[in-house]
Protein backbone atom coordinates (compact mmCIF):
# COMPACT_ATOMS: atom_id res chain seq x y z
CA UNK A 1 0.00 0.00 0.00
CA UNK A 2 3.01 2.25 0.60
CA UNK A 3 4.38 1.56 -2.31
CA UNK A 4 1.34 2.59 -4.35
CA UNK A 5 0.92 5.70 -2.11
CA UNK A 6 4.34 6.44 -2.77
CA UNK A 7 3.87 5.73 -6.69
CA UNK A 8 0.90 8.51 -6.87
CA UNK A 9 2.68 10.86 -4.84
CA UNK A 10 5.90 11.00 -7.71
CA UNK A 11 3.25 10.77 -10.26
CA UNK A 12 1.41 13.50 -8.99
CA UNK A 13 5.00 15.31 -8.69
CA UNK A 14 5.84 14.76 -12.08
CA UNK A 15 2.79 16.23 -13.43
CA UNK A 16 2.76 19.58 -10.89
CA UNK A 17 6.38 19.99 -12.30
CA UNK A 18 5.25 19.47 -16.12
CA UNK A 19 2.82 22.04 -15.59
CA UNK A 20 5.19 24.68 -14.26
CA UNK A 21 7.44 24.08 -16.98
CA UNK A 22 4.40 24.20 -19.55
CA UNK A 23 3.71 27.77 -17.78
CA UNK A 24 6.79 28.93 -18.00
CA UNK A 25 6.97 27.96 -21.61
CA UNK A 26 4.02 30.04 -22.41
CA UNK A 27 5.01 32.73 -20.27
CA UNK A 28 8.20 33.17 -21.56
CA UNK A 29 6.90 33.26 -25.12
CA UNK A 30 4.68 35.25 -23.92
CA UNK A 31 7.32 38.03 -23.24
CA UNK A 32 9.13 37.04 -26.73
CA UNK A 33 6.27 38.20 -28.84
CA UNK A 34 5.85 41.29 -26.89
CA UNK A 35 9.06 42.09 -27.16
CA UNK A 36 9.29 41.83 -30.65
CA UNK A 37 5.74 43.98 -30.93
CA UNK A 38 7.92 46.81 -29.19
CA UNK A 39 10.86 46.33 -31.17
CA UNK A 40 8.76 46.33 -34.38
CA UNK A 41 7.11 49.48 -33.51
CA UNK A 42 10.29 51.14 -32.21
CA UNK A 43 12.03 50.26 -35.88
CA UNK A 44 8.75 51.86 -37.68
CA UNK A 45 8.89 54.65 -35.70
CA UNK A 46 12.04 55.45 -36.32
CA UNK A 47 11.48 54.89 -40.25
CA UNK A 48 8.44 57.16 -39.88
CA UNK A 49 11.08 59.85 -38.30
CA UNK A 50 13.75 59.40 -41.11
CA UNK A 51 11.40 59.79 -43.77
CA UNK A 52 10.11 63.06 -41.92
CA UNK A 53 6.62 61.68 -42.32
CA UNK A 54 4.09 63.48 -39.43
CA UNK A 55 2.81 61.16 -36.88
CA UNK A 56 -0.75 62.16 -38.24
CA UNK A 57 -2.01 60.12 -40.46
CA UNK A 58 -2.02 61.62 -43.98
CA UNK A 59 -6.23 60.00 -44.66
CA UNK A 60 -6.95 62.46 -41.87
CA UNK A 61 -5.48 65.11 -43.22
CA UNK A 62 -7.01 64.54 -47.07
CA UNK A 63 -10.11 63.82 -45.83
CA UNK A 64 -10.52 67.51 -44.04
CA UNK A 65 -10.86 70.64 -45.83
CA UNK A 66 -10.30 74.16 -44.64
CA UNK A 67 -10.77 77.85 -46.42
CA UNK A 68 -11.51 80.95 -45.67
CA UNK A 69 -15.17 82.02 -46.31
CA UNK A 70 -16.38 85.90 -46.40
CA UNK A 71 -18.52 86.78 -44.03
CA UNK A 72 -21.96 87.56 -44.79
CA UNK A 73 -22.44 91.08 -43.15
CA UNK A 74 -18.93 92.19 -45.34
CA UNK A 75 -20.60 90.71 -49.30
CA UNK A 76 -23.31 93.04 -47.61
CA UNK A 77 -21.12 95.62 -47.43
CA UNK A 78 -19.47 95.14 -50.98
CA UNK A 79 -22.54 94.90 -52.74
CA UNK A 80 -24.28 98.38 -51.13
CA UNK A 81 -20.89 99.55 -52.25
CA UNK A 82 -20.95 98.96 -55.85
CA UNK A 83 -24.41 99.85 -55.89
CA UNK A 84 -23.67 103.48 -54.92
CA UNK A 85 -21.33 103.73 -57.06
CA UNK A 86 -23.22 102.91 -60.21
CA UNK A 87 -25.72 104.84 -58.78
CA UNK A 88 -23.85 108.10 -58.58
CA UNK A 89 -22.95 107.80 -62.50
CA UNK A 90 -26.57 107.43 -63.20
CA UNK A 91 -26.59 103.90 -63.54
CA UNK A 92 -29.67 101.64 -62.12
CA UNK A 93 -28.16 98.55 -61.43
CA UNK A 94 -28.83 95.33 -59.17
CA UNK A 95 -25.56 93.75 -57.75
CA UNK A 96 -24.73 90.15 -56.37
CA UNK A 97 -21.94 88.53 -54.12
CA UNK A 98 -21.63 84.66 -54.16
CA UNK A 99 -18.97 82.30 -51.79
CA UNK A 100 -16.41 80.43 -53.19
CA UNK A 101 -18.34 77.47 -53.83
CA UNK A 102 -21.07 79.86 -56.27
CA UNK A 103 -23.31 80.08 -53.53
CA UNK A 104 -25.48 83.24 -53.25
CA UNK A 105 -24.68 85.12 -50.33
CA UNK A 106 -26.90 88.27 -51.28
CA UNK A 107 -28.07 90.82 -53.76
CA UNK A 108 -29.50 93.99 -54.26
CA UNK A 109 -31.58 95.68 -57.05
CA UNK A 110 -32.26 99.44 -57.29
CA UNK A 111 -35.60 101.07 -57.45
CA UNK A 112 -35.33 101.00 -61.26
CA UNK A 113 -33.22 98.59 -62.31
CA UNK A 114 -34.46 96.26 -65.13
CA UNK A 115 -35.84 92.70 -63.59
CA UNK A 116 -33.67 90.72 -65.41
CA UNK A 117 -30.48 92.33 -63.65
CA UNK A 118 -30.56 90.47 -60.37
CA UNK A 119 -30.56 87.26 -62.10
CA UNK A 120 -27.67 88.41 -64.93
CA UNK A 121 -25.90 89.92 -61.32
CA UNK A 122 -25.47 86.24 -60.09
CA UNK A 123 -25.03 84.88 -63.03
CA UNK A 124 -21.94 86.61 -63.56
CA UNK A 125 -20.42 86.28 -60.24
CA UNK A 126 -21.13 82.67 -60.45
CA UNK A 127 -19.50 82.29 -64.13
CA UNK A 128 -16.15 84.57 -62.42
CA UNK A 129 -15.91 82.26 -59.55
CA UNK A 130 -16.57 78.66 -61.25
CA UNK A 131 -14.10 79.70 -64.05
CA UNK A 132 -11.54 81.56 -61.72
CA UNK A 133 -11.75 84.41 -63.99
CA UNK A 134 -13.03 88.18 -64.22
CA UNK A 135 -16.09 88.16 -66.82
CA UNK A 136 -14.43 91.13 -68.74
CA UNK A 137 -11.68 89.25 -69.36
CA UNK A 138 -13.68 86.01 -69.91
CA UNK A 139 -16.24 87.91 -72.54
CA UNK A 140 -12.71 88.22 -75.24
CA UNK A 141 -11.70 84.56 -74.26
CA UNK A 142 -14.91 83.03 -75.37
CA UNK A 143 -15.50 85.23 -78.22
CA UNK A 144 -13.73 82.28 -80.56
CA UNK A 145 -11.95 78.92 -80.68
CA UNK A 146 -12.38 76.01 -77.73
CA UNK A 147 -13.25 78.82 -75.09
CA UNK A 148 -16.41 79.71 -77.07
CA UNK A 149 -18.00 76.37 -76.07
CA UNK A 150 -17.93 78.28 -72.03
CA UNK A 151 -21.11 80.10 -73.43
CA UNK A 152 -22.74 76.97 -74.09
CA UNK A 153 -22.28 75.80 -70.54
CA UNK A 154 -25.70 76.29 -68.02
CA UNK A 155 -25.84 79.42 -65.61
CA UNK A 156 -22.32 80.61 -67.21
CA UNK A 157 -22.61 84.55 -68.48
CA UNK A 158 -19.08 85.95 -69.37
CA UNK A 159 -20.19 89.24 -69.59
CA UNK A 160 -18.33 92.00 -68.37
CA UNK A 161 -19.31 92.67 -64.39
CA UNK A 162 -18.04 89.68 -62.41
CA UNK A 163 -15.11 90.37 -60.77
CA UNK A 164 -13.01 87.69 -58.42
CA UNK A 165 -13.03 88.30 -54.70
CA UNK A 166 -9.69 87.50 -53.15
CA UNK A 167 -7.96 87.60 -49.88
CA UNK A 168 -4.83 89.15 -49.26
CA UNK A 169 -2.99 85.36 -49.82
CA UNK A 170 -4.86 85.41 -53.23
CA UNK A 171 -7.08 82.54 -51.67
CA UNK A 172 -10.17 82.71 -53.44
CA UNK A 173 -13.49 84.07 -51.23
CA UNK A 174 -15.73 84.60 -53.96
CA UNK A 175 -16.92 86.91 -56.25
CA UNK A 176 -19.12 90.33 -57.32
CA UNK A 177 -21.82 90.48 -59.68
CA UNK A 178 -23.08 93.59 -61.57
CA UNK A 179 -25.74 94.53 -63.85
CA UNK A 180 -27.52 97.32 -65.36
CA UNK A 181 -24.87 99.59 -66.25
CA UNK A 182 -24.67 100.75 -70.62
CA UNK A 183 -21.94 98.17 -71.20
CA UNK A 184 -20.15 95.30 -69.29
CA UNK A 185 -16.90 97.49 -68.60
CA UNK A 186 -19.20 100.13 -66.65
CA UNK A 187 -20.23 97.05 -64.85
CA UNK A 188 -16.76 95.77 -63.80
CA UNK A 189 -16.14 99.37 -62.67
CA UNK A 190 -19.18 99.55 -60.32
CA UNK A 191 -17.82 95.82 -59.16
CA UNK A 192 -14.48 96.62 -58.32
CA UNK A 193 -15.50 99.92 -56.38
CA UNK A 194 -17.48 97.39 -54.20
CA UNK A 195 -14.41 95.24 -53.38
CA UNK A 196 -12.63 98.35 -52.89
CA UNK A 197 -15.19 99.52 -50.18
CA UNK A 198 -14.19 95.91 -48.18
CA UNK A 199 -10.32 95.80 -49.14
CA UNK A 200 -9.32 96.10 -45.80
CA UNK A 201 -10.93 93.63 -44.26
CA UNK A 202 -9.95 90.94 -46.77
CA UNK A 203 -6.38 92.02 -47.08
CA UNK A 204 -5.13 89.21 -44.32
Amino acid sequence: MNTNRNLVVARNLVVARNLVVARSLVVARSLVVARSLVVARSLFAAAVAAAGLAATPVLAQDAIVTFKSLAPDVAVEAAQAALESCRAEGYQVAVSVVDRGGNLQTTIRDRFAGPHTPDTAYRKAWTSVSFRTDTLELSTLTEKGEAWAIRNVSMALPLGGGVQILAGDGSMLGAIGVSGAPSGSADADCARAGLAAIDEKIAF
